[in-house]
């Protein structure tokens, strides 16, 4: 195993580690090398997933990062052993320093090892590597332990000494409480003047965007901001907001083309061609008793208004669905429309690219007043392909799918149009999403029996098919834990069972829903 090796950058980074990267590009970046990172643990909150941090443990290399749940944003890396890796800092125009001297350094090297060979001590910290600070904060043990916590903070970066609470006096210096010190427990970097002030900002502060860390933004590669939230109008009209400005594009499905795509988005990370319809025999509504099979005209329309949850792309292609399907003969499933999907993983959705088709209609309590503004121009050609569908990932930990594309936010807009208190979003669990749109979509239904009957769940099993290799590595072993408190990764160990979803239809919208009630994925349509 290499060494990890990192520079640090208080309050920002350390080495690619870049507070407010997300927990999808993390651990892309710590996958595609496993001879440096052998191991990840991971640990979540299997009932709320949303409320409760993500924790990252790289234990071979002494390291543990958090991640908030709402935005699934790096907010804390710690470091718990500083024996499995070799950091160090470098001032301007100064030399650079070692925190603790690696095990095979060379002898000739700048920096005078430290004292002890587990980790720094504090004369080292306080001396050599980051000099003076202010008097540190002493944290009472829990339950009345006499164990306590002494933090020593400096802007962005903290370190973690025990202390019995007997030797500690609010009247001593900094020196005198720490000087006969070994080494402290951890070492914290986050966003802040000093570990007391961030606590209480620390997984709410809009951190800024790492296109704007100076190490990192030294390549040519330009990219546009990522998409920061999605808000779902109705009528196939999506407003998608850029983070960090205050600008915004719509997606009008049935009219936005594949050049205004690329040109608001960039090129996509990946394309997928559809081949198969597994839903097609869901949409067969005979008017006779006839067994005749219906033209390619009628397949065409039909197939257009399938669920297309399963369809979109893995990083390694199609994502591992049987071509022989029993529901769908083999020659009805050739894609002759050169549709595809878009797939952006790195923003956290895919775009159907088909022939255009009349978006799902506008929700009752939409006014002209509080609709959306209507496209500014009209597709001409019926056969050119324009953005018909959109599926927007939640990436929620455990979910057979994880760590496949960044965590989509999205909000359903027009529920708020007759109650503007009402919140409907993608960290709502499901029965509160559920309740609010059988409100808003009564009207269109002859009874509650019909409603109830066009709402019913349909289960989906992902595991039947190949494992999806960007994620299969984190799934599995959390139900073992019982009571579903926490989880833990299991690498390379599958779950039919927690594979299993539910999916449940209302007017242009289909919600993927796992076993806690949080929704894996929503298709626009």
């Amino acid at each position: 195993m290499s060494l990890f090796s990192a520079q640090l950058h208080p309050g920002r980074a350390l080495g690619f580690l870049v507070l407010g990267a997300s927990i999808h590009d993390i651990l892309t970046r710590i996958k595609a090398e496993p001879q440096r990172f052998p191991k990840i643990d991971f640990i979540y909150s299997r009932k709320d997933p949303f409320g409760e941090p993500s924790v990252v443990g790289l234990p071979a290399n002494g390291l543990r990062l958090q991640f908030d749940g709402p935005e699934q944003r790096l907010r804390l890396i710690e470091v718990v052993d500083f024996t499995k890796n070799h950091i160090f800092f470098k001032p301007a125009n100064d030399k650079e320093r070692d925190l603790v001297r690696p095990p095979n350094a060379a002898q000739g090297a700048s920096q005078q090892p430290t004292d002890a060979t587990s980790g720094p001590t504090f004369r080292h910290i306080y001396q050599r590597f980051l000099g003076p600070t202010y008097d540190g904060e002493y944290i009472v043990g829990a339950d009345g332990s006499q164990d306590g916590l002494y933090v020593l903070s400096y802007p962005g970066v903290a370190f973690t000494f025990s202390m019995r609470q007997s030797d500690y006096s609010p009247s001593k210096d900094v020196l005198s409480l720490l000087l006969s010190t070994a080494i402290p427990l951890a070492m914290a970097i986050f966003s802040g003047d000093s570990w007391a002030q961030a606590r209480g900002t620390l997984w709410t502060e809009v951190l800024p965007s790492v296109k704007t860390f100076a190490p990192l933004a030294k390549g040519k590669d330009v990219c546009p901001d990522e998409v920061s939230l999605v808000e779902i109008h109705g009528g196939g009209k999506l407003q998608l907001f850029r983070k960090w400005t205050s600008n915004s594009f719509w997606i009008h499905l049935g009219e936005t083309t594949p050049q205004q795509l690329v040109a608001e988005l960039g090129p996509p990370d990946a394309t997928y061609r559809k081949n198969e319809q597994r839903m097609y025999i869901h949409k067969l509504r005979p008017a006779s008793n006839t067994m005749a099979r219906p033209n390619g005209s009628d397949l065409k329309r039909q197939e257009h208004d399938l669920t297309d949850t399963d369809q979109s792309s893995t990083h390694g292609g199609s994502d591992g669905y049987d071509s022989n399907d029993e529901a769908v003969e083999d020659d009805v499933v050739v894609n002759v429309s050169g549709e595809c999907f878009y797939n952006y993983f790195y923003l956290g959705f895919d775009i159907l690219m088909s022939t255009p088709t009349t978006p799902s209609q506008p929700p009752p309590s939409q006014t002209p007043g509080n609709a959306p503004p209507d496209v500014p121009f009209k597709t001409a050609a019926p056969d050119k392909l324009v953005a018909t569908k959109v599926i927007l990932h939640g990436n929620v930990p455990g979910s057979y799918p994880f760590n496949r594309h960044r965590r989509c936010r999205w909000e359903i807009a027009y529920l708020s149009n007759t109650n503007p208190d009402v919140v409907v979003n993608s960290e709502s669990p499901f029965p509160e999403i559920e309740a609010s749109l059988r409100e808003e979509w009564k009207s269109i239904y002859a009874s509650e029996a019909e409603a109830k009957q066009r709402q019913r769940g349909m289960v989906l099993n992902r595991g039947w098919g190949d494992s999806p290799g960007s994620s299969c590595e984190l799934l599995g072993g959390w139900e073992e834990g019982g009571g579903g408190g926490g989880g833990t990764s299991s690498a390379g160990k599958k779950f039919d069972e927690d594979s299993t979803t539910t999916l449940y239809g209302f007017p242009g919208l289909v919600f993927e829903v796992l076993k806690n009630g949080y929704v894996s994925a929503v298709t626009v349509f």
